[in-house]
C-alpha cells in the first residue's frame, strides 16, 4: 500500500510516499518560497536529488507539482495507488490525544485553533484542502504534535495563573514534537525491551523541546502553550521574564505583534550571536567570538536545567537520556558540552564513540555514555514521517 506523507507550512511543503507495511521510502521532496518568485523544490528518487524552479501560486498548484513528480518518478502509474494521505498537524488542543481521520468536524477544529498555532495552521490547513482536492476519494488523516503529550498529570500542564484562563481560554502547556518524542519512545522500548521506560529525550535541532517520559508515557515537557516556551532555540527565546513584553512595548513603542515576532524570530542564537545556525555559532565561538560564546553558555545551560529538573521528577530512576533532532543528532561538540555539565548527576562519556556518530558519518546511533556513566546516554536519530505514515496506515487499514 502507497502512502503520502505530508508536512504544509505557510510557504512550504514537505511530502513523502511509502510503501506500507514495509516502511520504504520511495520518494521524497520539498517544496520551498511558495507564492514567492522564486520558489524551488528538491525531490531525491533513489538516492539521486533532483532541483527545480517555478513560481507556485499557492498549495494547490504545489500539489500539482507534487502530482507530477510522483507520476513522472513512476512512483505511481496512477493517482489511485496513493491509499491515504497523512498530515502533520501542529495543534489538536484537548479535544486530540490520538491522530485521526479527517473530517469536516476535524478541520473545523483545526480552524478553531488556529489561534493557538497562527504561524502553523493557515499552511496545516492548506495542505490539508489541496490534497482532498487532489486525492478526493482517498482518506485524509490528521497527526498531530500536541497529541503525545496529553498524558500530562495536570500539576505538570495547568499555569499558576487564574484558572478561568485554563477553563473559559484553555491556556494551559500543550507541549509539541510530540511525533518525535512519540517515535523516539516507540524506538527506546524496544531496544530496552521493556514497555515503562523513563526517559529524558532532548529532541534539539532549530527548534527544541525536551520530554520528560514516565512508565512510557509522557509525563512532563518544555514547551508550552505555544512552541515559544522553554529552551532556547535557533531564533526563539524560550522561557523568559513575562514582564520583559510590556516593558519593551513601552520602551520601544513596538506592538504586541512586533515584540512576539521577535520573541519567535529574531531571539535565541539569532538574538545573541547573530546568526541562527548552531554550526555557525559554534564556529564563531571556537574563533574566540564574545558573543557566540555567550550564545553557546546560555543554550547548554537551558538544556542541561531541563534535564535535571526531568532527572528529579524521575527520582532518579532515568534509564536512559536521549539525544535527537538536527543540533544532538550530528554535534558531538555541543553534546558534550552537555554532558560535561551533567557530570553531577554521575554522567560520563565516551568521547571516542562520541565523535563517531552523525547522520553524515557511517555510524548514525549509538550508546555515548561510558560503562561508568550512572545514566546510559543515547544519540537516536529521529523519524516524524515514519510516524506519521505509521498512524496512517493504521487509520486507513482500519477504518
Amino acid at each position: 500500500m502507497k502512502i503520502l506523507c505530508v508536512n504544509a507550512g505557510s510557504s512550504s511543503l514537505k511530502f513523502q510516499v511509502y510503501e506500507m507495511p514495509d516502511e520504504k521510502v520511495l520518494i521524497n521532496g520539498y517544496i520551498e518560497k511558495i507564492g514567492q518568485k522564486d520558489c524551488f523544490w528538491n525531490v531525491k528518487v533513489n538516492g539521486e536529488k533532483i532541483r527545480s524552479e517555478k513560481y507556485l501560486k499557492n498549495h494547490s498548484e504545489a500539489a500539482e507539482v507534487l502530482i507530477e513528480e510522483l507520476l513522472k518518478n513512476k512512483i505511481v502509474e496512477n493517482l489511485s495507488e496513493i491509499k491515504a494521505v497523512g498530515h502533520r498537524v501542529l495543534h489538536g488542543g484537548e479535544k486530540y490525544s490520538d491522530s485521526v481521520l479527517i473530517t469536516d468536524e476535524v478541520i473545523k477544529d483545526i480552524e478553531s485553533l488556529t489561534k493557538l498555532g497562527p504561524l502553523h495552521h493557515p499552511g496545516n490547513l492548506a495542505g490539508i484542502r489541496a490534497m482532498q482536492k487532489a486525492f478526493p476519494n482517498v482518506p485524509q488523516v490528521a497527526v498531530f504534535d500536541t497529541a503525545f503529550h496529553q498524558t500530562m498529570p495536570k500539576e505538570n500542564f495547568i499555569y499558576p495563573v487564574p484558572l478561568e484562563w485554563y477553563e473559559k481560554y484553555g491556556v494551559r502547556k500543550y507541549g509539541f514534537h510530540g511525533t518525535s518524542h512519540k517515535y523516539i519512545t516507540t524506538e527506546m522500548k524496544k531496544r530496552l525491551n521493556k514497555e515503562d521506560v523513563n526517559l529524558i529525550i532532548c529532541h534539539v535541532g532549530s527548534g527544541a523541546s525536551i520530554a520528560c517520559i514516565k512508565d512510557g508515557k509522557c509525563f512532563d515537557t518544555t514547551m508550552g502553550l505555544t512552541p515559544l516556551d522553554g529552551l532556547m532555540m535557533g531564533t526563539r527565546c524560550g522561557s523568559i521574564d513575562p514582564s520583559i513584553i510590556e516593558y519593551v512595548m513601552q520602551e520601544s513603542g513596538k506592538s504586541i505583534e512586533e515584540v512576539n515576532n521577535s520573541l519567535n524570530k529574531e531571539s535565541g542564537f539569532l538574538g545573541i550571536a547573530g546568526v541562527s545556525d548552531c554550526r555557525d555559532v559554534e564556529k564563531l565561538a571556537l574563533e574566540g567570538n564574545e558573543n557566540a560564546i555567550l550564545a553557546m553558555n546560555l543554550y547548554v545551560d537551558r538544556i542541561v536545567k531541563y534535564i535535571s529538573e526531568y532527572y528529579m521528577k524521575l527520582q532518579g530512576k532515568v534509564d536512559s537520556i536521549v539525544f535527537t533532532a538536527g543540533i544532538l543528532e550530528n554535534g558531538s561538540y555541543m553534546r558534550k558540552l552537555v554532558m560535561d555539565r551533567l557530570a553531577p548527576l554521575g554522567v560520563t562519556l565516551n568521547e571516542e564513540m562520541n565523535d563517531k556518530i552523525a547522520s553524515f558519518k557511517e555510524i548514525h546511533e549509538g550508546i555515548i555514555s561510558d560503562p561508568y556513566s550512572k545514566i546510559n546516554v543515547m544519540v537516536l536519530p529521529t523519524d516524524e514521517e515514519v510516524m506519521i505514515v505509521k498512524d496512517t496506515f493504521n487509520i486507513a487499514v482500519n477504518q
